[in-house]
């Protein structure tokens, strides 16, 4: 995946070293909000720490572990998502995203989403993907539940979040459910 065009307004393309600079500002800039659900935030201080973040997306796409891209909406960087890692024996992707504050409420990931689960069906030839998401984080649990992904589980204080646990909510889909 280098780009994959979504619509004549979002687009989903690798990340780069020279987006360090964009990606740590569009995180600072919503480091309250994504804080709430991304064990992360804390962590990403320095433009750095954005650099090196591209650089293991990079890793673990050259390796076949992972996918991450950004994700351009009017051609402005607005967050990420892709696969955090592949399954290859089981033929599983697990989908991971954000998206700064200010582009919520617009279909982004709903689109950015339908969009990965259509390329791990058609180009990675996957069986099933995989979305896991906090159970109170309604936002992010509204996704897969607005794409038809089925409820599969809930995985008991799945994630430790700065000073508690957060249950998690497993959704998946088949690739012979999605057509």
């Amino acid at each position: 995946m280098s780009v994959i065009e979504i619509d004549e307004e979002l687009y989903l393309r690798m990340l780069s070293i020279e987006d360090a600079k964009e990606l740590f500002r569009l995180t600072d800039n919503s480091r309250d909000y994504l804080r709430e659900w991304l064990s992360w935030v804390d962590a990403t201080k320095t433009v750095d720490d954005s650099r090196a973040f591209i650089e293991h997306t990079l890793q673990t796409y050259r390796t076949k572990k992972g996918c991450t891209a950004g994700i351009f909406y009017q051609g402005e960087l607005v967050g990420a998502a892709g696969f955090n890692s592949f399954d290859w024996p089981n033929k599983i992707g697990y989908i991971g995203y954000w998206l700064a504050e200010g582009f919520q409420g617009k279909g982004i990931m709903s689109r950015v989403c339908h969009a990965l689960t259509s390329y791990a069906f058609h180009e990675l030839r996957l069986n099933k993907v995989t979305i896991r998401a906090a159970y109170e984080n309604k936002k992010s649990r509204a996704i897969p539940e607005r794409l038809g992904f089925v409820q599969e589980g809930q995985i008991r204080q799945a994630e430790w979040l700065y000073d508690h646990y957060v249950d998690h909510v497993v959704y998946g889909m088949l690739a012979h459910e999605w057509e």
